[in-house]
């Protein structure tokens, strides 16, 4: 699906300010003078010729006029500047909460806005999307300090008492240095230093990420909190020394560090993919976008305390070369990776576009090609451009493949794959699970079924052989946006008949689809796979349970509501993961 920005013809618009329309502030011009991240801004409208197609744009920064666009070619010259060149951060319809504007020519609309490092304004435009005409431009409105450090996101580091602590903000580093203030709860707190990093129009791939979807990114700071005792409450703040000497903090965070690597203790894990962003004020949304994403992130907010690390295994925000809704994204899911690990996968929404050295050509990211993605949150990989990259959560080992390079037999990324499976000590870390975004294993989707392949082409072939080796407990697949379980299967052949409770030898890996984070549903082929254990077309997630060395719980619950559909449990003891099983044998000699 398009993205709803896209259907706004920015370089039709035509300025036709009328003295017989206008729209105004109601309340304060300046917001979050009590530190508040986000404000409720309530604009009043009139129109002495209304219309149904008559919409708003939310603009930053607020002059938004032909003074902030690229520097143009002679021949764009000739042809005439652009009055707008950049698109709105969000839009509503005038008659969005009142089907009479169209009889009255009057009426209020509520926006929901987040600092994002720049000042606001409200234009008012006639003509609908694709030939707007500006009829009235409101008075700006600012946060009290655009500038702030904002929108925390944890991840774990390349060991597991590394907490890398990423945030985005104003201050490049000749105006202040950043640094996380933290320690542990109540106790005397340390300072650590943090990087910066950002990007440019010219990072990117194509448009419209380098045309009418580019908006400045700001600074993108990451520390490392090293030495972490395991299992012990930490409190941390994001902090900016001015060049003058004084100090800007952010509120305080709070985090559980992670357990030391085959500790035994309760370990909470949530998987899904495809999540997408919402605007809570309605805007945007008239094409259904992601209609999913606020079900699934509210539930995981109101279950935070049974959870302990989430993975979202590719396309974050489908932002689509919009840079702005990557601000909107870390501001929608802040709740959750301020105070648990976030860990991402790369999709096609992140990284795919022509010519850009990935293995599919396509225009999926709209010319972001990977950069947004690899720069605002950390993964602890050895290139973040290229998104594979191990983790360890206590007794769970997992393996994050990027499905947008080649991970073919051969491939760099299929001897990375093998290293993390042959690394993982099932002793202390039983439960070894793989993820990806593209289906590399099955899925009953329909495009896949009609394209006769049940998976993306040269998946399971070439790493089957790998899950079967090294017994890969279960698969985890999105960019199909449904769920849907399979059963433990080796070479199109279910090898275990039971349905809800596995034990004893690992003689396949169980793959399971969760890609309905959030984003606009899909279907299911009507053709009966076999392979398929339970499916359903709705949003929701997975959460693994891992008890202790033996016992792990699988459940899948629905976004709706947070109850669970489907479930599992697995039970074994370790000579179970050791036994030899069908192209799963270590080779034996007959010498004593």
């Amino acid at each position: 699906m398009e993205h709803p920005l896209s259907g706004i013809q920015i370089h039709n618009i035509v300025v036709a300010l009328s003295k017989s329309a206008s729209i105004k502030v109601d309340g304060p011009t300046l917001l979050g003078y009590k530190g508040e991240d986000f404000e409720w801004v309530t604009i009043n409208l009139r129109n002495a010729e209304p219309s149904q197609d008559d919409w708003v744009g939310v603009f930053s920064p607020a002059n938004f006029n032909e003074s902030i666009c690229p520097p143009q070619t002679s021949k764009e010259k000739e042809s005439g500047a652009p009055f707008i060149c950049t698109a709105p951060l969000k839009f509503k319809f005038a008659n969005y909460s009142n089907v009479k504007y169209t009889k009255t020519g009057k009426t209020s609309l509520k926006f929901r806005l987040i600092n994002q490092r720049g000042d606001f304004s409200f234009a008012f435009f006639s003509g609908g999307l694709e030939n707007p005409k500006l009829i009235s431009v409101s008075k700006y409105v600012a946060f009290s300090n655009p500038k702030a450090p904002l929108y925390p996101r944890l991840a774990l580091g390349k060991s597991w008492d590394i907490m890398t602590v990423t945030w985005t903000s104003g201050y490049n580093i000749d105006e202040a240095v950043p640094f996380v203030e933290w320690g542990w709860k109540g106790q005397v707190q340390q300072r650590s230093p943090a990087g910066t990093l950002t990007f440019h129009r010219n990072s990117m791939c194509g448009s419209p990420a380098r045309t009418v979807g580019w908006r400045d990114p700001g600074f993108i700071h990451t520390s490392f909190l090293k030495d972490l005792w395991p299992n012990v409450e930490y409190t941390y703040k994001l902090g900016h020394l001015l060049s003058d000497g004084s100090v800007v903090m952010s509120k305080q965070y709070s985090f559980k560090s992670p357990p030391f690597p085959g500790q035994e203790s309760l370990q909470r894990i949530v998987i899904f993919g495809d999540m997408g962003k919402q605007e809570r004020d309605g805007s945007n949304e008239y094409a259904d976008y992601q209609p999913g994403s606020l079900m699934t992130t509210d539930t995981l907010i109101k279950d935070l305390d049974n959870i302990d690390a989430v993975f979202l295994i590719g396309d974050l925000p489908y932002s689509n070369g919009y840079i702005s809704q990557w601000d909107q994204f870390t501001a929608q899911v802040e709740p959750i990776t301020s105070r648990v690990p976030f860990m991402i996968a790369s999709g096609n929404h992140e990284r795919t576009w022509e010519n850009s050295g990935g293995i599919y050509n396509g225009l999926d990211s709209g010319g972001e090609c990977g950069v947004p993605a690899e720069t605002l949150y950390y993964v602890p990989a050895e290139n973040r451009a290229k998104f594979w990259y191990a983790a360890d959560y206590g007794m769970f080992h997992f393996c994050i493949a990027d499905t947008e390079h080649d991970w073919r037999e051969g491939s760099e990324q299929y001897k990375f794959i093998e290293q993390c499976f042959a690394s993982a000590n099932r002793h202390k870390q039983p439960w070894l699970i793989f993820a990806a975004h593209r289906v590399l294993g099955y899925s009953s989707n329909e495009w896949y079924a009609n394209e006769g392949s049940f998976e993306e082409p040269m998946g399971r072939e070439h790493l089957q052989k790998l899950w079967q080796k090294y017994k890969v407990d279960m698969a985890f697949f999105g960019h199909v946006h449904n769920y849907e379980r399979v059963c433990p299967i080796y070479q199109n052949q279910c090898v275990n008949k039971e349905t809800s409770h596995y034990s004893g030898v690992v003689n396949g890996t169980i793959h399971v689809v969760v890609g309905g984070g959030g984003s606009h549903l899909s279907q299911f082929t009507t053709l009966n796979t076999r392979w398929s254990v339970f499916k359903d077309y709705d949003w929701g997630f997975v959460k693994l349970t891992a008890f202790d060395q033996s016992s792990l719980l699988f459940e899948y619950k629905k976004s709706k509501d947070g109850k669970v559909y489907d479930s599992f449990t697995i039970s074994r003891d370790y000579k179970d993961v050791l036994a030899c099983v069908h192209d799963g044998c270590e080779p034996t000699t007959l010498a004593n």
